[in-house]
């Protein structure tokens, strides 16, 4: 590859990670549009599509996923804090599904935005084991909302279980994209990391006092 070919593609890099990184810290000025509890039916296609019809949820998978490839030395461990973000979400899914009653959701939801950002925009690193506990903590609050926002006459077992597994999967489509912008932003862009984490900190914020 020549000189010029690598410029371009550096500045073509450069400018996908700029836009990516914008897009995310940008997010924090959206209203926040919630769940229409009302519209969701137990289908693999309502459960693929359920995270990302809410921005709490969106930003904080991606933000899980952005955070974790942040502080990784290597492919493996960029894997751990989503997997176990997942794991937990499914626990609070569980108790949402089963009609429990958990405290506090919609704070500690909002809460979850603010530490996440603040632990992108600050680089944190932390062992493995508290990072895993953070997210997953915070897991089980988002878990705990994608269930309980399925009516009760939502359908069969089956139906339910297609639900589940859809947005687990796009759960880890998210943490994907995170890692892979995380990445991006590592190599190329560190301050725009921490603009972002800034950003879904103050959305965070922002949920807590609307």
């Amino acid at each position: 590859m020549n000189h010029a070919e690598h410029a371009n593609r550096s500045r073509a890099v450069r400018l996908a990670t700029v836009g990516a990184s914008l897009a995310l810290a940008s997010a924090a000025a959206v209203a926040h549009p919630g769940h229409d509890a009302t519209t969701v039916g137990a289908s693999l296609f309502a459960g693929l599509l359920h995270p990302f019809t809410g921005m709490d949820h969106l930003l904080a998978m991606v933000g899980v996923g952005v955070w974790s490839a942040l502080g990784a030395r290597s492919p493996r461990e960029a894997l751990r804090m989503p997997f176990a973000f997942v794991a937990l979400m499914l626990a609070g899914a569980v108790l949402g599904l089963a009609g429990m009653s958990l405290a506090l959701v919609e704070p500690m939801i909002a809460a979850s935005l603010l530490v996440i950002g603040l632990l992108v925009a600050l680089r944190a690193k932390l062992p493995a084991w508290a990072g895993m506990a953070i997210v997953g903590g915070f897991a089980v609050f988002h878990g705990y909302a994608h269930g309980s926002e399925l009516p009760a006459t939502a359908g069969a077992l089956p139906a339910v279980a297609a639900y589940v597994g859809g947005f687990s999967v796009a759960t880890m489509v998210l943490h994907a994209a995170g890692i892979g912008l995380g990445g991006a932003l590592r190599r190329h862009a560190g301050w725009l990391a921490r603009l972002a984490g800034a950003g879904v900190a103050l959305y965070g914020v922002g949920l807590m006092v609307a």
